[in-house]
């Protein structure tokens, strides 16, 4: 078999639903759910878009915040990609900013992710919200990986330090994928990990 016909590809995308906290549940589950989750402006709806080569298929905004409920995507008719609500807008109220904790701890604690994207701003260390999304990601026991965005503002030369450093700020290990969907940067990379992730959980099931 080629390595050409090993690549993982997303052939498939569409919104599913959306759930907030008064919802009557989430969705039936499929193989697996991979969510994505990092404070507001991080790219996440960007790097789904990207992911998926659909530039409208994840709403994106220039106001930070504007997601405020769980966005569920089906991909490849066979697992979900979940783009769940940036943290740390300054201008969100506290009763706001409490509901989404309520929100996307609830969902943590569900027994549905298999695994969760924590991206990163490659300019800038963790914020205390980073730091308690990743606690509780650790307590609920979900495998993880950390990705990097806006690769592309730094020297090319200077982006996998930067990407590492921030990982080990954040508690985990220094290890992070680079990612920049402005100059393609890590966009294979990333779906060949989603690939495998999605294959190994299908495998033990």
């Amino acid at each position: 078999m080629s390595a050409e016909k090993d690549l993982f590809k997303i052939k498939q995308a569409e919104f599913l639903t959306s759930v907030g906290i008064a919802s009557e549940g989430y969705p039936a589950l499929l193989d697996a759910e991979i969510a994505i989750v990092g404070k507001s402006n991080v790219g996440k709806s960007t790097l789904i878009n990207t992911l998926c080569n659909n530039k409208k298929l994840a709403k994106t905004s220039q106001s930070p915040g504007k997601t405020r409920l769980l966005n569920f995507f089906v991909i490849n008719k066979s697992f979900y990609l979940v783009d769940l609500p940036g943290y740390g807008y300054a201008k969100a109220s506290k009763a706001t900013q409490e509901s989404w904790g309520q929100l996307v701890e609830t969902y943590l604690n569900s027994g549905r992710v298999t695994h969760m994207l924590i991206l990163l701003d490659i300019r800038h260390e963790p914020t205390a919200q980073d730091r308690q999304l990743f606690q509780w990601l650790l307590h609920a026991g979900i495998p993880f990986t950390i990705v990097a965005t806006k690769a592309d503002k730094l020297a090319r030369s200077k982006q996998q330090k930067a990407a590492n450093t921030a990982a080990k700020l954040l508690g985990a290990p220094p290890a992070a994928f680079l990612y920049s969907s402005r100059e393609n940067i890590g966009n294979t990379e990333l779906l060949e990990h989603i690939g495998r992730i999605v294959s190994d959980v299908s495998l033990s099931h």
